[in-house]
């Protein structure tokens, strides 16, 4: 799977997803607090974050024009495997 890559102007509050269906292939999210989590680097702010049984969602604000930001989504499933997946959003002035 590629990386999904994203645009953000630096005053924007957007939501960003990832459909993990494919690679669920029938298992689904576990429910607990801590089987999707968001690891999000310096600069800019995650809002929030929230999770279906086979999807995620994180909200960010901020960052600095002209930075690319890497966030990583690591989920784990009822079955008990994990994974990662990463997006990238590139903050220009729109």
């Amino acid at each position: 799977m590629s990386k999904k890559i994203f645009i953000k102007d630096p005053d924007g509050v957007l939501d960003y997803d990832i459909d993990w269906t494919d690679w669920l292939n029938g298992d689904t999210i576990n429910t607990g607090d801590t089987d999707s989590t968001w690891t999000v680097p310096t600069g800019i702010t995650k809002d929030s974050d929230s999770k279906t049984t086979t999807g995620t969602i994180v909200w960010v604000s901020g960052g600095t024009v002209g930075q690319d930001y890497k966030l990583v989504n690591h989920i784990t499933t009822v079955s008990g495997r994990e994974d990662d997946r990463t997006i990238i959003i590139k903050v220009r002035e729109k």
